[in-house]
C-alpha cells in the first residue's frame, strides 16, 4: 500500500508541474508589422492594435495543423528558447516515465521544430532518460502491481532473459529492434526480471536510434512540405531512401547475430516471423 501512495505522489506532482509550467507562459515574441500597417500608423497617428497571437497549442490531426504548430513554437522560441525547451522536454519525460503512448508524434515535432540534428539528440536524450525514470519508477513503487496484472507476460520475458543471459545486451537490442514486447511493457518488467540498468540504458539508447531518425526526419520532412508534389521529388525520394537504410541495416544485423547466438521462440504476430532461434 505504501508503494500505491508512494507512486500517486510523484504522478501527481509530476503532473502538477507539468500543469503549472504550461499555465504560465511568458509572451509571445511581437511579429513586425507589414509595410501597409506601418504606412497606415503613420497617417492615423493611432496606437498599433497587437495581433492575437494563436498561443493555445493542440496536437495536430493533418499536415497543415502540424507545419502550423511547428510555425508558431519556432517563432515562440525565437525569444523564449529555454522556455520552449523546457516544456517539450518536461511533456516528453512525462510520457515515457509513466508510460503515456504518443511518444512518437513528440518525435516528430521533434523534427518539426529543432530540426534533423537537435530533433534527433532530443528524441534519442528524452527516450532513454524517460524509459530510465519508467525503469526506476516501477523498481521503486511497482514491482508487485506490474506481476499482479502480467503474471504470464512477466513469466516468459523472465525465461527469455535466463536464457539470453551470456548476451544479455544483444538480446535487449534485438527487443528494441523487433518489438515482440511492447516498449513500454518492457521499461516497466526490466527490474523485475532483473535487467542490470547500465544494459537498460544502453540498449534503449542504440536500439531505438532508427525509430527516433526515422520519426525526426519525418517531422522535418513534413514541416517542409507546401503540397504533396514536393513528397516525390528526387530530393525526398533520396531522403526516404537512405530512411530505409538506416532503418534496416541495423534491425538486419542484429537479426543475423540473433539467429547464432539468442535463444527465442518467436512466435508469429501481426506478420512477423514464426520461427524459434537457437
Amino acid at each position: 500500500m505504501r508503494s500505491l501512495f508512494g507512486l500517486i505522489a510523484v504522478v501527481s506532482a509530476a503532473t502538477l508541474y507539468l500543469y503549472t509550467l504550461s499555465q504560465y507562459l511568458p509572451p509571445a515574441p511581437r511579429r513586425n508589422p507589414p509595410p501597409s500597417a506601418e504606412a497606415d500608423h503613420v497617417q492615423t497617428d493611432e496606437p498599433p492594435q497587437p495581433e492575437d497571437e494563436p498561443n493555445r497549442l493542440k496536437f495536430p490531426s493533418d499536415l497543415e495543423e502540424l507545419r502550423e504548430l511547428a510555425e508558431l513554437l519556432q517563432f515562440y522560441k525565437t525569444e523564449h528558447t529555454g522556455y520552449v525547451l523546457l516544456l517539450f522536454c518536461s511533456a516528453y519525460l512525462y510520457k515515457q516515465s509513466f508510460a503515456i503512448p504518443g511518444s512518437s508524434f513528440l518525435n516528430i515535432l521533434a523534427g518539426a521544430i529543432f530540426g534533423l540534428y537537435d530533433g534527433l539528440f532530443l528524441a534519442c536524450l528524452l527516450t532513454t532518460v524517460g524509459s530510465t525514470l519508467c525503469y526506476l519508477l516501477s523498481q521503486a513503487f511497482g514491482k508487485r502491481y506490474i506481476v499482479n496484472f502480467f503474471p504470464d507476460k512477466v513469466s516468459a520475458l523472465q525465461k527469455k532473459v535466463e536464457d539470453n543471459r551470456d548476451c544479455l545486451f544483444f538480446f535487449l537490442l534485438f527487443l528494441r529492434f523487433f518489438p515482440m514486447t511492447p516498449n513500454w511493457f518492457l521499461n516497466m518488467s526490466a527490474p523485475i526480471v532483473n535487467i542490470p540498468i547500465t544494459f537498460f540504458f544502453s540498449s534503449v539508447f542504440i536500439g531505438l536510434l532508427p525509430y527516433n531518425f526515422i520519426c525526426v526526419q519525418t517531422g522535418v520532412m513534413l514541416s517542409e512540405l507546401t503540397s504533396l508534389d514536393d513528397l516525390f521529388s528526387w530530393d525526398r525520394l533520396l531522403q526516404l531512401l537512405a530512411i530505409a537504410c538506416v532503418a534496416l541495416l541495423p534491425g538486419a544485423l542484429i537479426r543475423r547475430f540473433s539467429q547464432s547466438r539468442l535463444k527465442l521462440d518467436v512466435r508469429a504476430q501481426n506478420g512477423v516471423m514464426d520461427k524459434k532461434v537457437k
